[in-house]
């Protein structure tokens, strides 16, 4: 009674669970903007919220098709302009591109199928090699969709000023910068929210791509039996030139060069698990949407390059230039039209952004899932995206834009190489799969990896060899120093997992560490309201938990009669995967409380578990505070915090100090909240 008076004077003569909506108005405006900028709230729990947030065939191609399609505006340019006076070996160069594209992504469609929960190059490389090359290839993964948000926005801001006054250029850098801020803030609405706006964009830039192109051939239908003649005439000329082994370097170079086209091919199996249900199906269909509308407009642009003898113009891409030649006598239209299509061009590289906002992220919660990277990047906001690896990728983007200054020639080296090395490396997983399974039809199946895989390893060895110096050393120190950094938190997170093993051995001997109540018969007791209730909150039946629960019993004897155990399952990337997998946390989640409930219920105490599944631990402990408290009034929360012998930075960035901010919250409010130690050797 005397604890209950004094609990009474120290609120005010308020019930403690009123003190939580003190701050109502305060926070109910920080919701609405939130709301307004953020988008409304989505309930993990919801049997309906997964279907709402998937994306159909069409709108995954627009979302992460657009990745592909893109690199039309810079892969085909890079390629012709690599040929010099050489022009009609194009005509070879964008067979080899059709060709190459169709290879790579039927490669790409068996990925999907072998994987139908999301086969991206990090998952692929990590079961069907090791993890240590799959952390390499997702590392390499993780820098490429950097380089796909900067390269996308940084061309599409080329297109802009392309049709814009010389002077302006200036300005080149502050737009690219606001487009990453901008993307960054759709994509914290959801991955939904930023692609549905985006469709008549995407559709736009398809239909003025595939008008241009057709056009071209209808001009020049009568002279297309010429164009043979004329690039049969260029090879014996180039031969006599060059030798044929310097124009097989020139195509090869060429070839190589423009290798930024196939970049984005595999975004589909990286994304597939926000694709509607079935997976598999719909990701097929969006990589065959995306092959065929990549390789028409590749190839179509290149022979449009050719027919229409399109020469490089300082200030201004191939396209602009392009587009300037087919409608220079259309008048008024021809300038509308121009404007539309490099309009179009130019938003469908700021939409090409969207699939490193939307596969960059996902890689990253995948890597920190198996502890390469920290948990917390696992971790959903509250509109159920990977809030803090899309910041992250915002960030690095910025960074990559303002250091090379949005310069797409020195982007393209970059990104092509990051991206073969991934490509490499789930060939090479898929090739050793089908060759130790031997199933049904294996025999045709590593024919277009194998084939993928020699493909896709003379594109890395020719761009690295060729742009080492002119940048391509970079990338790779980049990729090889979060390789390291990758490595090294690894590696302490195996010794943090070492040293928490031994805390397990409690499991062992749980009922012997704790005193046996006396006159009590081993069965569940009733709640002593008179008594003290201790909370503990803990995250899964494990040494830490017991750690806690007997530090308790051993600091403060009898005084506790009362134990309720509390945990929150944590909804995050890995396992927000469907309806099934949050059913499976909360009947884990379940039965880890009840052995807590079941060991002091055997020691003659009163003990209840309480569980609940959310985002964040903090938000909903809040959330349940008030009922706990009206249901056992004379508390005291506990939990539990690992100390390591040095503190430093790296441990302060690695791993959550969730105990210390519910500490504050409920100092606010006047409840006590004991934090115990659990020191690390």
């Amino acid at each position: 009674m005397i604890a209950k008076a004094l609990l009474a004077w120290e609120t005010g003569n308020q019930n403690p669970v009123i003190r939580f909506g003190t701050n109502i108005f305060k926070e109910d405006m920080k919701e609405a903007i939130k709301r307004l900028f953020l988008g409304r709230v989505k309930n993990p729990s919801d049997r309906n919220v997964f279907h709402s947030l998937s994306l159909i065939a069409f709108f995954a191609w627009v979302g992460l098709g657009a990745d592909g399609l893109s690199s039309s505006c810079y892969g085909p340019e890079e390629a012709f302009l690599a040929l010099g006076e050489h022009r009609y070996l194009s005509i070879f160069i964008a067979l080899a591109s059709a060709l190459t594209i169709f290879l790579i992504s039927t490669s790409y469609s068996q990925i999907i199928a072998l994987f139908p929960s999301g086969g991206g190059g990090y998952l692929v490389a990590s079961k069907l090699l090791s993890p240590q090359i799959g952390m390499i290839s997702g590392c390499a993964l993780l820098v490429d969709y950097v380089l796909t948000i900067t390269i996308s926005i940084a061309s599409g801001a080329d297109a802009v000023f392309s049709f814009l006054p010389p002077e302006w250029i200036v300005f080149k850098i502050e737009l690219a910068i606001l487009g990453v801020m901008l993307l960054v803030l759709l994509n914290l609405r959801g991955v939904k929210e930023s692609v549905i706006p985006l469709v008549p964009v995407f559709l736009v830039f398809v239909f003025t791509h595939l008008f241009v192109i057709v056009y071209t051939i209808i001009m020049h239908l009568p002279q297309l039996p010429s164009v043979v003649q004329i690039a049969s005439e260029e090879v014996t000329k180039t031969r006599l030139e060059l030798g044929l082994f310097g124009m097989l370097f020139l195509l090869m170079k060429a070839y190589s060069i423009g290798a930024g086209t196939y970049t984005g091919i595999e975004a589909v199996s990286n994304g597939l698990s926000i694709l509607r249900e079935p997976k598999v199906k719909t990701g097929r269909k969006t990589m065959t949407y995306m092959a065929v509308s990549l390789s028409v407009t590749v190839v179509g642009l290149i022979f449009a390059y050719l027919l229409f003898q399109v020469q490089h113009v300082p200030g201004k891409t191939l396209n602009a230039v392009l587009f300037e030649t087919v409608a220079q006598d259309w008048g008024k239209a021809g300038v509308i039209f121009i404007l539309v299509t490099l309009v179009s061009e130019a938003l469908l590289l700021f939409v090409a952004a969207q699939a490193g906002f939307i596969d960059g992220p996902r890689v990253l919660s995948n890597m920190a899932t198996d502890r390469w990277f920290p948990v917390k990047f696992a971790a959903l906001s509250d509109r159920l995206v990977m809030q803090n690896g899309i910041l992250l990728m915002g960030i690095a983007a910025l960074t990559a834009m303002v250091m090379t200054q949005g310069s797409v020639k020195l982007l393209v080296v970059l990104y092509s190489i990051n991206v073969f090395i991934t490509f490499c490396l789930s060939q090479a997983g898929m090739v050793k799969y089908w060759w130790q399974s031997r199933v049904a039809g294996w025999k045709h199946k590593i024919l277009i990896n194998g084939s993928g895989l020699a493909l896709c390893s003379f594109i890395l060895v020719s761009v690295t060899i060729l742009k080492f110096y002119d940048g391509g050393w970079a990338t790779l120190l980049i990729t090889g120093s979060l390789v390291t950094l990758a490595m090294y938190i690894k590696q302490h997170y195996r010794e943090t997992f070492k040293q928490l093993g031994r805390l397990d051995d409690l499991l062992k001997t749980a009922g012997s560490v704790i005193p046996h109540k006396k006159g009590e018969d081993n069965r569940s007791v009733a709640l002593d309201q008179d008594s003290k209730t201790a909370v503990i909150l803990v995250n899964g039946y494990n040494g830490l938990g017991l750690h806690t629960l007997f530090n308790v019993v051993r600091f403060f004897g009898r005084e506790f009669r009362n134990f309720v155990f509390v945990e929150v399952g944590i909804i995050d990337a890995g396992n927000f995967k469907g309806t099934a997998e949050v059913e499976n946390l909360q009947t884990k989640i379940k039965d880890d409380i009840q052995c807590y409930v079941k060991l002091m219920n055997d020691q003659g105490y009163f003990a209840e578990g309480l569980t609940f599944t959310g985002l964040e631990v903090i938000e909903e402990v809040e959330k349940q505070a008030p009922q706990i408290l009206a249901k056992y009034p004379n508390v005291v929360f506990f939990g539990g915090q690992l100390v390591f012998a040095k503190e430093t930075l790296m441990n302060r960035w690695l791993h959550n100090y969730t105990v210390f901010a519910l500490q504050r919250m409920f100092y606010q409010q006047g409840i006590p909240f004991v934090i115990l130690p659990i020191r690390m050797p």
